[in-house]
């Protein structure tokens, strides 16, 4: 009975960092369709449901982790923390601010802590770490877009800005 309450909390955390997040940024929906955009982007109505499933997986991962007895567990679950804090703050730098820079380097910030979150699971519960590899994934995904987006408004990339608007493939 006890794991299951472990469990719990551990859902009831990330989802609800998730939750507090997107009620701070209700007008995300709104923000993002009036951003230039790559023709490669998704459409709003993605972003909800890929995050619940990221949050759930996260939320397992840790999980995995705390009910772990290894050394590196408080270690683990502190860099697993401060991710969930800067992954917090992004939407609210990217949508209610509209710091389209400092969002991009913010969330550049958090792909190099789910990168070390990925290794300091891996050492405590390897299952733990393939479940962030979706979250890294998108992550990754995100920062592309948010570059782009950054670009697109901005037209601060110069040439890679005509390869973003007009969705060629490079190499």
């Amino acid at each position: 009975m006890k794991k299951w309450i472990s469990l719990l909390w551990s859902l009831l955390i990330s989802l609800g960092v998730g939750g507090l997040s997107a009620l701070l940024t209700q007008n995300s929906t709104e923000v993002y369709k009036t951003l230039r955009q790559p023709s490669w982007a998704p459409p709003a109505a993605v972003f909800p449901f890929v995050w619940t499933v990221l949050f759930i997986l996260m939320a397992l991962s840790a999980w995995l982790v705390w009910r772990s007895d290894s050394p590196g567990r408080r270690h683990a679950l502190v860099i697993y923390a401060v991710q969930l804090v800067v992954n917090f703050v992004w939407p609210l730098l990217f949508f209610r601010g509209q710091w389209l820079l400092l969002s991009f380097l913010w969330i550049m910030l958090l792909w190099v802590l789910i990168l070390v979150m990925l290794a300091s699971f891996w050492k405590v519960r390897p299952v733990a770490s393939l479940l962030q590899i979706p979250y890294f994934l998108w992550v990754t995904f995100a920062a592309v877009l948010s570059f782009s987006i950054w670009s697109l408004e901005t037209r601060a990339a110069g040439p890679v800005f005509f390869i973003l608007e007009q969705g060629i493939p490079v190499p």
